[in-house]
């Protein structure tokens, strides 16, 4: 008896560490281009994060009298500021280059974002954020008594957003948010006017700056939704380049879909472009290294024929 005991406690050992590693490791972990850790969550584990998708950040204009053009500076460097932290997207350089300024497109009626969206998907950029500052103020009330007085400041700002997809080729998401600043402060009463001029400034930059931080959770939300999309860069071989890799999010081993080109669907009665199909699958490639700042290697993991050109996504 004193024999088996041990060995039973050993065997009784064995068989619940190995429920234990194989337990852990039955449930299957798959990645997408879905919702994300949220806006200031970031990413929590690398081998498992979303694809970062690539935005076309444009411009933001100031149409109010007030401000400046320096106002839309700030909100559209609060933007990049804002999505960076995130870490879920990527903000493209050609975006600038390939749509212009936000004012530009506004100008347009919108356009030019259908007209330039087949030119950056073949780059890679999946959305377009581009907007204005409709209105932005200062008002100020002061005592007329004494030497010192009493100024009572208050700001406001309404900016609108928009979101462009372009895999879809349509408008996703327009709204518009207020942002508010108010401040106390005595002023001697023969202060300059540039010191007064400067004051008022810091004010709308500073509501313009609430309105941004309020409207970038929806949108970011909704970006994350969004599907990412690639593009079969070049074939050599065997081997198939794709134009996202290491810092879009690739990881080796994945297995993208293949994809060709959907069309454009057009509405019979108005000739209004509703949207694009989606296009057919023809595979999957399966990735295996990776070239250059942010491109991936991948080799045929199923099905026909790639060609250049074809688009890929997270299968």
């Amino acid at each position: 008896m004193g024999v088996w005991v041990p060995r039973l406690a050993k065997l009784l050992i064995f068989f619940t560490i190995t429920t234990f590693v194989f337990g852990c490791g039955s449930e299957p972990v798959q990645r997408g281009s879905g919702v994300g850790s949220g806006y200031k969550g970031g990413r929590a584990n690398d081998k498992f994060a979303l694809i970062k998708k690539k935005v076309a950040l444009l411009r933001v204009f100031n149409e109010s009298p007030y401000g400046g053009p320096d106002l839309g500076v700030n909100v559209t460097e609060e933007l990049r500021v804002e999505i960076g932290r995130t870490g879920e997207f990527i903000i493209d350089s050609e975006g600038q280059r390939i749509f212009g300024s936000s004012k530009e497109i506004y100008a347009g009626g919108g356009a030019k974002l259908t007209q330039m969206a087949r030119r950056a998907k073949l780059t890679g950029i999946n959305f377009v954020l581009y907007g204005r500052i409709v209105d932005a103020r200062v008002r100020e009330k002061t005592d007329d008594i004494g030497l010192i007085r009493e100024t009572r400041a208050y700001a406001e700002a309404k900016v609108e957003l928009k979101i462009y997809d372009i895999q879809n080729q349509k408008e996703v998401f327009s709204r518009t948010f207020l942002g508010y600043a108010n401040d106390k402060t005595f002023r001697f009463f023969k202060s300059d006017s540039e010191s007064q001029m400067e004051y008022r400034q810091e004010m709308l930059r500073y509501a313009v700056k609430v309105a941004t931080r309020r409207i970038l959770p929806p949108i970011l939300a909704l970006a994350t939704k969004m599907d990412w999309m690639g593009r079969v860069a070049k074939i050599i071989g065997t081997k198939i380049y794709i134009n996202a890799g290491r810092a879009s999010g690739i990881h080796v081993g994945d297995i993208l879909k293949v994809l060709t080109e959907g069309e454009e669907i057009y509405d019979p009665e108005t000739g209004a472009l509703i949207g694009l199909s989606k296009g057919e699958v023809k595979g999957t490639l399966e990735v295996i290294d990776y070239f250059g700042p942010d491109g991936a290697t991948a080799v045929v993991h199923s099905g026909g024929t790639v060609s250049e050109g074809d688009f890929v996504m997270l299968y």
